[in-house]
């Protein structure tokens, strides 16, 4: 099975940075907003330390943070505060916010040539989604059911329309990315049930098209383009499919939920 996870959390968290009167905070979440590193949110505890005790709880051992050059307080949480247990927590350094292609590639000069799992640093994902994407090491990707995300989550249905739908083959393989499709979703359509979240498994064939994906619309290098360009090169990418939630942390409003989700939790990374 796959036994690395790259987080990305190299994200310069705009939506957490923005001011909102109506969302409850306590000075340490307030003060942790205010520098937009969301994986450093305070749900009792870092919310980084509840994401990579998931993923020790799924069976993985090395995890590499993608962080940029300014980030010391991740790395002085995760090397001299409070050293992980379960895990070994490696970094891969950025240099730029360009995309997320970009952060598969800074950390696969880390890693080398072994599969890895790519997840974002501010979702809190199932257990059961990192253990299945990690059973096999071919490049995969998970696919949450729409209606759990809405109904088990944090996640309302218009938010849906700001992450990527997924069309899967008949043979169970990814067949499409629609990124970001906006309003021009029915989101009560067949096509629109199986969600991106960013949660893919990269094998170096993933890496190589990272490396050489153009510039999206938005400016950025983004993985779901170079996963999509590796589709049509002949890459097979496998579903997962999962009907299960995940927890959203990207604006202070999201904040008071993820706390209620996760605040009983003992993290043990």
């Amino acid at each position: 099975m796959i036994r690395t996870a790259v987080i990305m959390a190299r994200g310069l968290g705009t939506r957490m940075r923005r001011a909102d009167d109506s969302a409850a905070l306590d000075a340490s979440q307030a003060a942790a907003a205010e520098t937009g590193v969301k994986g450093m949110i305070p749900i009792r505890r870092p919310f980084l330390e509840y994401v990579i005790s998931a993923l020790a709880d799924a069976g993985i051992t090395d995890v590499v943070l993608v962080i940029g050059p300014e980030h010391d307080a991740i790395r002085q949480h995760f090397v001299h505060d409070a050293p992980p247990v379960r895990t070994r927590v490696r970094f891969a350094v950025q240099e730029a916010p360009i995309g997320t292609a970009n952060a598969v590639t800074s950390a696969a000069d880390v890693i080398g040539d072994a599969p890895f799992l790519v997840l974002n640093a501010d979702n809190y994902y199932p257990v059961e989604s990192f253990r299945l994407l990690a059973a096999d090491e071919t490049a995969g990707v998970v696919a949450f059911d729409r209606d759990a995300l809405v109904t088990e989550g944090n996640i309302d249905a218009e938010r849906v329309r700001s992450f990527a739908v997924l069309t899967v083959g008949n043979d169970g393989l990814l067949a499409g990315i629609i990124e970001k499709p906006g309003p021009a979703l029915d989101l009560s359509s067949e096509a629109a049930r199986w969600v991106g979240m960013n949660l893919w498994a990269v094998t170096p064939a993933v890496v190589s098209a990272c490396r050489r994906v153009p510039m999206s619309t938005r400016g950025e290098f983004e993985l779901p383009e170079a996963v999509a360009m590796a589709v049509r090169e002949g890459v097979p990418v496998r579903v997962v499919r999962l009907s299960a939630p995940v927890l959203d942390l990207s604006r202070r409003s999201d904040i008071a939920s993820v706390v209620a989700h996760l605040g009983a939790i003992e993290p043990r990374p």
